[in-house]
């Protein structure tokens, strides 16, 4: 089988087809540099800036050794390799530029073809004495890039944090198996830190000693309160059953004694009923009535006849002195 014009890979594929054309857009090579100790997200946000300052960049990222570093800034907690490999770990970077230089000059650009060098805008005194400001130059040619600070983060943060509670970081080491010698402390005063960190930590058993109690009280005085509550309200629906009880109560022997006694009133009446004195009791009655009520009835009218017969007398005696006259 003949390959095909322009076949590299005797597949029937064309070379224009395998091989990737160049890209369009070649990208930018931005420059950032620094010291870098105690790599922190300051430092990370930084390179991230730089990173996106175009669409399509290389970002190279200088860092001082440590000589360079402790003649113009100072002591450095990591060493120049530790701080080199902190910054390949970092995603943002594409390569990072060992030993780089103090101050950048146009053979330093050149020889790294660089387009643009990243930094925040703030003047940095240049320690050698070369200049005012260590990135005056590439300002100046027009190749300066600014990126922005994290605020409340930087190395020097870190450090203060350190030196301020020395003596506890101190104390931390000990406890985690470091001898004195190790941290550079002598006998005396390890001994002081020991019984000082003793009398912190008895200081703060105390301390959450007393919040328990303080909360069991406030937790008894809850209780106590929700207690009362209850029982108040417990007692009141007590008495009033207790009243609704006693009502029902009296109301039952009220009806039971009158009960009773109707059905004894009924048995005596039956009684007597049967012994003959329901007899005696209407001879009685017819008695009394003919001896007041028809007396009294016959006196009334015997004086009603006297009264009759008087007037009659009067008008006989009247008519009589008339027909005189």
């Amino acid at each position: 089988m003949t390959n095909v014009a322009g076949d590299r890979n005797g597949d029937g594929r064309s070379a224009a087809v395998t091989e990737s054309s160049p890209p369009s857009d070649p990208p930018i090579r931005v420059y950032a540099d620094g010291i870098y100790d105690l790599f922190h997200f300051g430092h990370a946000r930084s390179l991230e800036q730089a990173k996106k300052s175009f669409p399509n960049t290389y970002l190279l990222v200088g860092c001082c050794n440590d000589d360079t570093t402790h003649k113009y800034k100072g002591k450095t907690v990591m060493n120049d390799q530790e701080r080199y490999e902190s910054l390949r770990h970092c995603k943002w970077v594409d390569e990072v530029i060992p030993d780089a230089p103090w101050v950048i000059n146009q053979e330093f650009l050149d020889k790294h073809r660089i387009a643009y060098v990243a930094h925040d805008a703030l003047p940095y005194a240049d320690a050698s004495g070369a200049g005012k400001d260590v990135y005056e130059f590439v300002k100046k040619v027009g190749r300066f890039k600014e990126t922005k600070r994290t605020e409340g983060i930087s190395t020097s943060d870190i450090i203060m944090r350190i030196v301020k509670d020395y003596n506890q970081y101190v104390m931390r080491n000990l406890d985690r198996g470091y001898s004195r010698e190790d941290l550079g402390v002598s006998f005396v005063k390890e001994k002081r830190l020991r019984v000082n960190m003793r009398l912190k930590k008895l200081q703060e058993k105390v301390k959450a000693q007393q919040e328990k109690v303080g909360e069991k009280i406030q937790t008894v005085k809850m209780v106590r309160n929700e207690w009362v509550e209850n029982a108040d309200r417990w007692v009141a629906g007590f008495l009033e059953m207790f009243e609704e009880g006693c009502h029902k109560m009296g109301t039952a022997i009220r009806d039971r004694i009158q009960e009773k006694l109707m059905r004894q009133e009924s048995k005596e009446l039956l009684e007597k009923g049967q012994n003959g004195q329901h007899k005696d009791t209407e001879e009685q009655f017819y008695e009394e009535y003919f001896e007041h009520d028809i007396v009294d009835s016959c006196e009334d009218n015997e004086d009603d006849e006297e009264e009759y017969y008087d007037e009659i007398e009067e008008q006989c005696s009247a008519s009589k002195a008339l027909k005189s006259n």
